[in-house]
């Protein structure tokens, strides 16, 4: 089995929650991810984790070691820009 690369990463969070801006980077088992998505808004940082660790199911016990991720809504990202 081959390791997952940041666009499948992106294709598979991509297909489950509608993002304003998504970056991967990561050598296969470690990544990060810029994640910015109307989603998020009203929600805890925990939860907003979750909806991500949802989104790649399976993926994160068996193909991802390790995934840092900043999960903001478009007004946080806005802001901080």
């Amino acid at each position: 089995m081959s390791l997952p690369t940041p666009e499948e990463l992106s294709t598979w969070i991509a297909a489950a929650i509608t993002c304003n801006e998504l970056r991967v980077a990561g050598d296969g088992r470690h990544f990060e991810a810029l994640i910015v998505s109307e989603a998020f808004t009203g929600l805890s940082k925990v939860r907003r984790h979750q909806l991500v660790y949802q989104a790649l199911g399976n993926r994160m016990v068996a193909d991802i070691h390790a995934l840092s991720m900043r999960t903001l809504t478009p007004e946080e990202y806005t802001s901080q820009e």
